[in-house]
């Protein structure tokens, strides 16, 4: 396992809290993002810097579709599915469902471009 690249983690985070407000602002959300949506993201930022770690630059380096796929993974196969049963059960609106599906994938996605583009 290679060194986790902790500035990468926190540009991503910070990238991933600014790309909130153009996501909800598109869907036309009535509740903007609060401002601590960085400090939320430097949670998942530092899962994905884990994992990119643990795969190695080698590895990162011959593949590096890997970014996008381990990331958009996490977005697609877990956060996303999880909103899913939690609006459901909570009955909650399909726009607000759809805004917030929309910003996880565009910012775990994000947070794939700038490890890339830290490397």
């Amino acid at each position: 396992m290679g060194p986790v690249n902790w500035m990468a983690v926190v540009v991503s985070a910070l990238v991933a809290g600014l790309l909130a407000y153009p996501c909800y602002g598109l869907w036309r959300v009535r509740q903007m993002p609060a401002p601590r949506s960085f400090l939320a993201m430097l949670f998942p930022a530092a899962l994905i810097g884990h994992n990119f770690a643990r795969l190695g630059a080698e590895a990162l380096a011959a593949k590096p579709k890997l970014y996008w796929m381990m990331s958009g993974g996490w977005a697609l196969a877990i956060v996303i599915p999880i909103g899913v049963v939690l609006y459901s059960r909570h009955a909650l609106r399909g726009r607000e469902a759809w805004a917030d599906a929309t910003y996880v994938l565009v910012a775990f996605m994000a947070m794939g471009t700038v490890f890339w583009a830290m490397a």
